[in-house]
């Protein structure tokens, strides 16, 4: 029995009409030190398998460049993304929601979105074989990172191999660490993907940096980000502030691209997957807690300058 693939459970804590801010999550990451370098995202393809996606959302409308729906929503209508849950459409603008001078900004606003819809219902259940072809579709359609805030109990070899497969053509995988924690840093809680080995494990911190009560603890946890009252876009042209490690995933898929574009210029060449993840992890700063809750830390932006500045400062005696 494979069992079902559910939305990582996440909470809602407000629902807003309208704003005009940059998140508190995004600006945490130090999003904003990289858009004034003029990095944010543009060329980069991101495929948010998830729920789907309002597509005529005011900050989201022509991010998108594909769609499909692997679901059995709306009579398996291939062209036909809704999103019952609105959790898809709140991933879709943590990442990459556009710089309009009104509502919220994603992470990487000039990247562009692929919409893969994997979860059905309001709910946001699925096959793991959907998860399978949404990936394999993901693949097919050259992105450079694949985000997944989804999860589920089981391995199952499937899922596994084609992870294996989008990695080996340089894809980042990130996913949600998952919220079944304890606040028991020496239990280990494990969902799927997000425990294999390949992906980009994503835990949730709060707005204060403190590691959030539900999130997973286990030595596959390789960073964390802001996942609690986490501002995005939600269907009907509304925001809302949810809770969950599926609210964390998306600020390292955002900063993923950012990353990407900024070190592809540096280097004046493709980097690898490995390299991508090396690149990300020096964007980290420890926050004291387990590895097994915050892995290499807290995702910040701006670690490599920080770390400069501090060896500036150091009487040349103290160096080597």
């Amino acid at each position: 029995m494979q069992g079902e693939m559910k939305l990582i459970p996440y909470f809602m804590e407000e629902m807003i009409v309208d704003v005009n801010e940059i998140p508190k999550g995004v600006d945490l990451i130090q999003s904003p030190s990289l858009w004034k370098n003029g990095y944010k995202g543009k060329g980069i393809k991101i495929a948010v398998l998830d729920t789907g996606c309002d597509m005529d959302h005011p900050d989201l409308a022509g991010q998108i460049t594909s769609y499909r729906n692997f679901t059995d929503d709306n009579n398996k209508a291939e062209d036909n993304v809704t999103d019952y849950s609105g959790h898809g459409t709140h991933v879709a603008g943590t990442i990459a929601a556009k710089e309009n001078g009104a509502g919220v900004i994603g992470v990487a606003p000039l990247a562009e979105l692929i919409i893969v819809k994997v979860l059905a219902g309001s709910r946001g259940s699925g096959k793991y074989d959907w998860i399978v072809n949404g990936i394999q579709y993901a693949i097919d359609q050259d992105v450079d990172i694949i985000s997944m805030s989804l999860g589920g109990p089981t391995d199952y070899k499937p899922l596994h191999d084609v992870i294996k497969k989008a990695v080996a053509a340089n894809i980042s995988v990130v996913c949600a660490a998952g919220n079944e924690g304890d606040s028991d840093s020496e239990t280990d809680e494990f969902s799927y993907p997000a425990s294999y080995n390949e992906v980009i494990s994503v835990g949730a911190i709060d707005l204060s940096r403190k590691s959030s009560y539900f999130t997973n603890s286990n030595n596959e946890v390789d960073l964390v980000a802001p996942g609690e009252k986490i501002l995005s876009t939600i269907p009907g042209d509304k925001y809302a502030k949810l809770s969950g490690t599926s609210m964390s995933a998306p600020h390292v898929s955002g900063a993923v691209a950012l990353i990407k574009e900024f070190e592809q210029a540096a280097f004046d060449r493709s980097l690898s997957e490995t390299e991508i993840y090396a690149q990300l992890i020096k964007r980290t700063v420890p926050l004291s807690f387990p590895k097994t809750l915050e892995g290499n830390g807290l995702l910040f932006l701006t670690a490599p300058d920080l770390l400069r500045e501090h060896l500036r400062n150091q009487p040349l005696a103290q160096i080597g």
